[in-house]
């Protein structure tokens, strides 16, 4: 959503005229964001579609919107593809069974379609985890996309992605991929957010320690982000006991971890904390928070950190907005992630890998809580990763689809 949400601003500007296809928000699930209203473009063409009611869906177990909005979206675009012309069909979304139906659109209508890989749709990622690592109905799930994934795949006519190793990946599945134009395109930093969400009041009772400083993240959690946060909590133990003074006056906020319904969510990281022994410094809400009070939580912190997946290929999607909050930021990835690559070249953050000691994540966390310096970021580097940037890089892969 936030790839395409930032995007139309600049579509016309590198010559495409977009329309929107989207569920209508009174069927979607979890938090309600209506200040993203406001984030868009005045005169955007926006068709919304509906979808089944989970009312009467999760009396058979489905509630994905995906797939309780499939028919709907097939119903809706088949009557607009008879009425106007359009050049490409772009689907950008993680809600992946939509997919298969550019396959559909391209045999009917000739239209070509390109797929944005936000992130990795039929994965084994999961398949040795023990169940209780697994997300929700896992099997179910896997299989589905198991069957899927070939028909939009095989299909499609362009993609983009976050990561070059999901590119490659489905390369190595699909070879008629080689053949198709590619490119990778991060999710642009958009300062209009910012600005949104500096004009809001962010809830106080997460903040409970008046006196304490504070170490922020918003964002999910999960198994994935185990090592990371290991590491982190176990040099921040280190620090208690060598340095206490600086160290017992700053708390960890974790804010909006898991993708269940309200008041459903199960702690992933304060059990990490328990077992490192600084349960009493770290404070985890499971539940989502609208998009752009996140963002203003970012802003009443001391120090931001993110916790990287120990999958390479992963990709921060928040990354930009932290760093467009202007606060100092420190990250703990996987070696070959992007995140570390972007945080290091624009000066933006402090990074340490998973590969590095707890003594290691000890100094460097420790030059932070003491520093009094504010985010260094060398913005005039930093440009290129904008949202206008990413957008021309879009229009740049349209276009190579378009002309063949």
């Amino acid at each position: 959503m936030h790839r395409v949400r930032q995007s139309v601003w600049y579509f016309e500007e590198f010559g495409w005229k977009p329309t929107v296809v989207c569920v209508d928000e009174k069927y979607v699930e979890g938090v309600e964001e209506p200040l993203l209203l406001q984030s868009l473009p005045k005169g955007l063409e926006i068709i919304k579609v509906k979808a089944f009611s989970t009312k009467w869906t999760r009396k058979i177990g489905l509630g994905a919107l995906a797939l309780r909005s499939f028919f709907f979206y097939f119903k809706e675009v088949n009557n607009i593809l008879k009425k106007e012309t359009f050049n490409l069909i772009f689907f950008s979304t993680t809600q992946f069974p939509v997919l298969v139906l550019g396959r559909y659109w391209k045999w009917r209508y000739k239209i070509p379609y390109i797929i944005d890989m936000q992130d990795p749709w039929h994965s084994n990622y999961y398949f040795n985890k023990p169940k209780s690592e697994r997300p929700p109905k896992y099997w179910f799930s896997y299989n589905l996309n198991k069957y899927l994934e070939p028909i939009a795949m095989k299909g499609c006519d362009g993609l983009i992605s976050v990561s070059a190793s999901y590119i490659t990946q489905l390369e190595e599945r699909y070879p008629v991929l080689k053949t198709k134009p590619n490119s990778v395109i991060t999710f642009g930093a958009f300062e209009k957010d910012i600005e949104i969400a500096e004009g809001l009041k962010t809830k106080s009772d997460f903040f409970e320690n008046d006196s304490a400083k504070y170490i922020v993240y918003v964002g999910r959690g999960g198994f994935d982000m185990q090592p990371a946060l290991t590491l982190m909590f176990s040099a921040f133990k280190k620090g208690l006991q060598e340095q206490p003074t600086v160290f017992k006056g700053f708390r960890f906020l974790f804010v909006g971890t898991s993708y269940a319904p309200k008041g459903k969510g199960v702690k992933t990281i304060e059990p990490i904390a328990e077992k490192e022994g600084i349960l009493d410094y770290v404070s985890e809400h499971t539940d989502r928070v609208p998009y752009f009070q996140g963002l203003a939580l970012l802003q009443k912190a001391d120090l931001l950190f993110i916790p990287g997946s120990d999958d390479q290929a992963y990709t921060a999607s928040k990354l930009y907005p932290y760093i467009l909050s202007k606060k100092p930021i420190m990250g703990i990835f996987h070696q070959n992630s992007s995140a570390k690559t972007i945080l290091e070249e624009t000066k933006s953050g402090v990074v340490c890998t998973l590969n590095d000691t707890v003594e290691t994540v000890y100094k460097t966390l420790s030059k932070q809580l003491e520093s009094e310096k504010s985010n260094i970021t060398d913005w005039d580097l930093f440009r290129k990763y904008s949202a206008e940037e990413m957008t021309k890089k879009q229009v740049e892969l349209f276009n190579r689809v378009v002309v063949k």
